[in-house]
Protein backbone atom coordinates (compact mmCIF):
# COMPACT_ATOMS: atom_id res chain seq x y z
CA UNK A 1 0.00 0.00 0.00
CA UNK A 2 1.51 3.64 -0.94
CA UNK A 3 1.91 5.87 1.36
CA UNK A 4 0.12 8.95 1.37
CA UNK A 5 1.33 11.95 0.06
CA UNK A 6 -0.29 14.01 2.92
CA UNK A 7 -0.80 13.00 6.14
CA UNK A 8 -2.58 14.37 10.06
CA UNK A 9 1.23 14.53 11.28
CA UNK A 10 2.71 17.15 8.40
CA UNK A 11 -0.42 18.98 9.43
CA UNK A 12 0.26 19.41 12.68
CA UNK A 13 3.95 20.28 12.05
CA UNK A 14 2.86 23.18 9.51
CA UNK A 15 0.17 24.59 11.45
CA UNK A 16 0.20 22.89 15.06
CA UNK A 17 1.49 26.16 17.06
CA UNK A 18 -0.90 28.88 15.22
CA UNK A 19 -3.56 26.23 15.98
CA UNK A 20 -2.08 25.99 20.01
CA UNK A 21 -1.88 29.88 20.31
CA UNK A 22 -5.36 30.45 18.84
CA UNK A 23 -7.21 28.18 21.20
CA UNK A 24 -5.19 28.22 23.94
CA UNK A 25 -8.35 29.38 26.24
CA UNK A 26 -9.97 26.05 26.06
CA UNK A 27 -7.17 23.53 25.54
CA UNK A 28 -6.11 21.44 28.44
CA UNK A 29 -2.25 19.83 28.38
CA UNK A 30 -3.62 16.70 27.56
CA UNK A 31 -4.88 18.16 24.11
CA UNK A 32 -1.24 19.32 23.51
CA UNK A 33 0.22 15.78 24.24
CA UNK A 34 -2.13 14.45 21.72
CA UNK A 35 -1.03 16.56 18.83
CA UNK A 36 2.81 16.29 20.31
CA UNK A 37 3.02 12.67 19.91
CA UNK A 38 1.21 12.70 16.69
CA UNK A 39 3.58 15.28 15.28
CA UNK A 40 6.33 13.36 16.26
CA UNK A 41 5.59 9.70 15.48
CA UNK A 42 7.66 7.55 13.74
CA UNK A 43 10.34 10.26 13.12
CA UNK A 44 14.31 10.24 14.97
CA UNK A 45 12.61 12.76 17.88
CA UNK A 46 11.21 9.29 19.20
CA UNK A 47 13.98 6.92 18.35
CA UNK A 48 14.37 3.94 16.30
CA UNK A 49 16.13 0.84 14.78
CA UNK A 50 18.36 -0.48 11.90
CA UNK A 51 16.98 -2.79 10.40
CA UNK A 52 18.98 -5.05 8.12
CA UNK A 53 18.57 -7.78 5.03
CA UNK A 54 20.16 -10.95 6.16
CA UNK A 55 20.28 -11.99 2.32
CA UNK A 56 21.35 -8.75 0.72
CA UNK A 57 22.24 -6.76 3.47
CA UNK A 58 20.14 -3.49 2.78
CA UNK A 59 19.46 -1.46 5.48
CA UNK A 60 16.62 0.88 6.64
CA UNK A 61 15.39 3.02 9.39
CA UNK A 62 12.38 2.38 11.46
CA UNK A 63 11.47 5.05 13.56
CA UNK A 64 9.45 4.32 16.67
CA UNK A 65 5.84 5.15 17.03
CA UNK A 66 4.02 7.29 19.41
CA UNK A 67 1.57 4.90 20.40
CA UNK A 68 -0.95 7.39 21.39
CA UNK A 69 -4.70 5.80 20.80
CA UNK A 70 -5.34 9.09 18.74
CA UNK A 71 -2.71 8.75 16.37
CA UNK A 72 -4.16 7.34 12.88
CA UNK A 73 -0.48 6.32 11.78
CA UNK A 74 -0.38 3.82 15.46
CA UNK A 75 -3.97 2.55 15.49
CA UNK A 76 -4.85 1.78 12.08
CA UNK A 77 -4.27 -1.79 12.47
CA UNK A 78 -5.74 -1.96 16.34
CA UNK A 79 -8.83 -0.32 14.19
CA UNK A 80 -8.89 -2.81 11.61
CA UNK A 81 -8.75 -5.67 14.47
CA UNK A 82 -11.61 -4.57 16.26
CA UNK A 83 -13.26 -3.97 13.09
CA UNK A 84 -13.04 -7.73 12.38
CA UNK A 85 -13.73 -8.77 15.40
CA UNK A 86 -17.33 -7.17 15.76
CA UNK A 87 -18.02 -8.07 12.19
CA UNK A 88 -17.88 -11.63 13.32
CA UNK A 89 -20.57 -10.57 15.88
CA UNK A 90 -22.96 -9.50 13.80
CA UNK A 91 -26.43 -10.47 13.98
CA UNK A 92 -27.84 -11.78 10.70
CA UNK A 93 -30.19 -8.58 10.16
CA UNK A 94 -29.96 -5.14 8.50
CA UNK A 95 -28.68 -2.59 11.26
CA UNK A 96 -30.03 1.31 11.73
CA UNK A 97 -28.63 4.22 12.99
CA UNK A 98 -30.79 6.58 15.53
CA UNK A 99 -29.28 9.87 17.01
CA UNK A 100 -30.61 11.69 20.16
CA UNK A 101 -29.92 15.27 20.49
CA UNK A 102 -31.14 18.45 21.45
CA UNK A 103 -31.24 22.51 20.77
CA UNK A 104 -27.68 24.01 20.66
CA UNK A 105 -29.37 26.52 23.42
CA UNK A 106 -28.60 23.59 25.93
CA UNK A 107 -25.12 23.13 24.98
CA UNK A 108 -23.35 25.44 27.61
CA UNK A 109 -25.67 23.35 30.68
CA UNK A 110 -23.59 20.52 29.15
CA UNK A 111 -20.48 22.23 29.30
CA UNK A 112 -20.99 23.02 33.03
CA UNK A 113 -22.73 19.38 34.36
CA UNK A 114 -21.03 17.19 31.87
CA UNK A 115 -21.49 14.21 34.22
CA UNK A 116 -25.10 14.66 34.90
CA UNK A 117 -25.94 15.92 31.73
CA UNK A 118 -24.50 12.94 29.82
CA UNK A 119 -25.85 10.12 32.18
CA UNK A 120 -29.21 11.30 31.83
CA UNK A 121 -28.89 11.45 28.11
CA UNK A 122 -27.39 7.79 28.34
CA UNK A 123 -30.49 6.71 30.66
CA UNK A 124 -33.45 8.42 28.69
CA UNK A 125 -32.63 7.87 25.12
CA UNK A 126 -31.57 4.13 26.25
CA UNK A 127 -35.42 4.14 28.60
CA UNK A 128 -37.06 4.86 25.18
CA UNK A 129 -35.70 2.66 22.97
CA UNK A 130 -36.23 -0.20 24.87
CA UNK A 131 -39.92 0.86 26.14
CA UNK A 132 -40.98 1.47 22.58
CA UNK A 133 -39.30 -1.37 21.17
CA UNK A 134 -41.64 -3.34 24.12
CA UNK A 135 -44.94 -1.61 23.09
CA UNK A 136 -46.67 -4.48 20.89
CA UNK A 137 -48.90 -1.29 19.41
CA UNK A 138 -44.43 -0.86 17.46
CA UNK A 139 -42.52 -3.99 17.80
CA UNK A 140 -43.32 -5.87 21.14
CA UNK A 141 -39.81 -7.31 20.96
CA UNK A 142 -36.74 -6.99 23.27
CA UNK A 143 -33.77 -5.00 21.85
CA UNK A 144 -30.13 -4.92 22.36
CA UNK A 145 -28.12 -1.80 21.47
CA UNK A 146 -24.77 -0.03 22.61
CA UNK A 147 -24.39 3.89 22.41
CA UNK A 148 -21.65 6.33 21.74
CA UNK A 149 -21.38 9.73 22.95
CA UNK A 150 -19.60 12.59 20.47
CA UNK A 151 -19.31 16.15 21.67
CA UNK A 152 -18.23 18.00 18.98
CA UNK A 153 -19.62 18.25 15.08
CA UNK A 154 -17.56 17.87 12.07
CA UNK A 155 -16.27 22.00 12.59
CA UNK A 156 -14.76 20.73 16.02
CA UNK A 157 -17.90 22.77 17.36
CA UNK A 158 -19.51 22.18 20.66
CA UNK A 159 -22.40 19.93 19.59
CA UNK A 160 -23.23 16.81 21.75
CA UNK A 161 -25.51 13.94 20.76
CA UNK A 162 -25.58 10.52 21.45
CA UNK A 163 -25.41 7.86 18.29
CA UNK A 164 -27.17 4.40 18.87
CA UNK A 165 -27.12 1.24 16.67
CA UNK A 166 -29.51 -1.26 17.14
CA UNK A 167 -30.45 -4.65 15.12
CA UNK A 168 -33.81 -3.94 13.46
CA UNK A 169 -36.10 -6.37 15.21
CA UNK A 170 -35.57 -8.20 18.85
CA UNK A 171 -36.23 -10.60 20.76
CA UNK A 172 -39.95 -11.53 21.23
CA UNK A 173 -41.28 -11.14 25.12
CA UNK A 174 -41.52 -15.07 25.29
CA UNK A 175 -38.14 -15.21 23.90
CA UNK A 176 -39.18 -17.63 21.24
CA UNK A 177 -38.49 -16.04 18.27
CA UNK A 178 -37.12 -12.83 16.52
CA UNK A 179 -39.78 -10.20 15.56
CA UNK A 180 -38.35 -8.10 12.30
CA UNK A 181 -39.38 -4.10 12.33
CA UNK A 182 -42.20 -3.96 10.67
CA UNK A 183 -41.45 -0.19 9.88
CA UNK A 184 -39.33 0.86 6.58
CA UNK A 185 -36.64 2.45 9.35
CA UNK A 186 -36.89 1.16 12.75
CA UNK A 187 -39.36 2.58 14.97
CA UNK A 188 -41.33 5.86 14.60
CA UNK A 189 -39.16 8.52 14.19
CA UNK A 190 -41.49 11.11 16.06
CA UNK A 191 -42.68 8.97 18.76
CA UNK A 192 -39.31 7.98 19.55
CA UNK A 193 -38.40 11.99 19.91
CA UNK A 194 -41.28 12.69 22.21
CA UNK A 195 -40.90 10.08 24.50
CA UNK A 196 -36.88 10.91 24.68
CA UNK A 197 -37.79 14.57 25.33
CA UNK A 198 -40.26 13.77 28.01
CA UNK A 199 -37.92 11.55 29.82
CA UNK A 200 -35.14 14.23 29.22
CA UNK A 201 -36.80 17.11 30.48
CA UNK A 202 -38.29 15.31 33.46
CA UNK A 203 -34.75 14.17 34.68
CA UNK A 204 -33.29 17.41 33.75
Amino acid sequence: MSRPSLEVADLIRTAGAAFLERNRHWLSWKHVQVLRAMARCRTAALGGHLDECTRCGHRAISYNSCRNRHCPKCQTAARERWIAARRRELLPTRYVHVVFTFPRQLAPLTLQNKKVVYDLWFRASAETLLEIARDPRHLGAEIGFFSVLHTWNQKLQLHPHVHCVIPAGGLSLDHTHWVKSPYRFFLPSNVLSRVFRGKFVAAL
